[in-house]
């Protein structure tokens, strides 16, 4: 068998989930890991190995693919290119921001930024998400924001996105955004570990800027106004994501039925149970597992009445 089923990969981080990872893989709860790093090559800030997948003989992914790049990734590509998480808000995540890949490679040593995206696998009635700021902001009233902790006025200042199970949404580097509480989603991402923290207090954090100090790692804010239509864009139309999201990641939804293309990604099964097969597998899935889907496996084909997103590296950057 080539496909990986996964353990879930619970680093610990700063704020509440509630739950919602254990029920959804059927696994006992873990208190404050509101986060599984899902075939992750990528370490938390600072924090490393934390973040690191193990894969089941005992490997570090990350040291799985650098002894066998072209049977994990292909002939084409020399890092997976993305990192693919379960998040569980239990409590409103701060106001924060990650770098895009110019600010990230001029100030902090890597070609990544963080793009990411979710697609919200549940959610309480009402709940949302905050994103980009409603009106352009000034350089100087941001940052007596983040010295003051004003969170009112900044979270004010932003757009409250109502989300329910099922919508997708691309978040770019840049824009300031906040996870409200109730939700559980699967974000992809650029791979890396990058945020800076517009809001701290309450979270118990001193800061959040990266090690830059704020008057840098304030440049990467986007401070300009997103109206709901340019909101709109970052919605998929007849797919999942939007074209920009293309130059990042892909995501894709899967029901039973549909043929997997032979490339390395990550599947996440939401809903139902059905098998994955091809010419080395042929495996049982069910809501809550995550697979780790390597070049070599070649096509695959799921079946059953299950429902899964595939997320896999940008085509453009190998």
């Amino acid at each position: 068998m080539t496909v990986e089923v996964l353990p879930a990969n619970q680093p610990e981080t700063f704020y509440r989930g509630a739950g919602r990872i254990a029920e959804f893989r059927n696994l006992p709860a873990l208190a404050d890991r509101p986060e599984d790093w899902v075939g992750s090559t990528t370490s938390r800030f600072g924090l490393a190995p934390a973040g690191l997948s193990t894969l089941r003989d005992g490997r570090l992914l990350a040291e799985a693919i650098a002894a066998e790049p072209r049977y994990w990734l292909g002939p084409d590509r020399t890092e997976p290119g993305i990192l693919v998480k379960l998040l569980d808000a239990g409590q409103r995540l701060p106001l924060h921001v990650h770098p895009d890949r110019r600010f990230a490679t001029a100030h902090l040593a890597s070609p990544y930024g963080k793009t990411e995206a979710w697609v919200i696998v549940s959610a309480r009635p009402d709940a949302y998400v905050h994103l980009g700021f409603s009106r352009d902001v000034d350089a100087d009233e941001l940052a007596a924001w983040v010295a003051g902790q004003q969170i009112e006025q900044m979270l004010a200042a932003t757009n409250r996105i109502p989300v329910a199970a099922g919508d997708a949404i691309l978040c770019p580097a840049g824009l300031p955004h906040a996870i409200g509480d109730g939700i559980l989603l699967v974000e992809v991402q650029e791979p890396t570990d990058f945020s800076v923290l517009l809001e701290y207090e309450g979270f118990g954090l001193a800061e959040g800027h990266l090690g830059l100090g704020y008057d840098l790692a304030l440049q990467c804010v986007d401070r300009g106004a997103w109206s709901p239509a340019r909101l709109e864009t970052l919605r998929g139309v007849n797919r999942l994501l939007p074209e920009a999201a293309d130059e990042f990641f892909t995501a894709e939804r899967r029901h039973g039925g549909d043929r997997l293309d032979q490339g390395f990604s990550v599947l996440v099964v939401v809903a139902g149970a059905g098998t994955l097969s091809g010419e080395h597998d042929n495996l049982a899935v069910r809501r809550g597992d995550t697979l780790l889907i390597p070049y070599a496996a070649g096509p695959l084909r799921l079946d059953g009445q299950v429902e899964a997103i595939r997320l896999a590296p940008s085509r453009a950057h190998r």
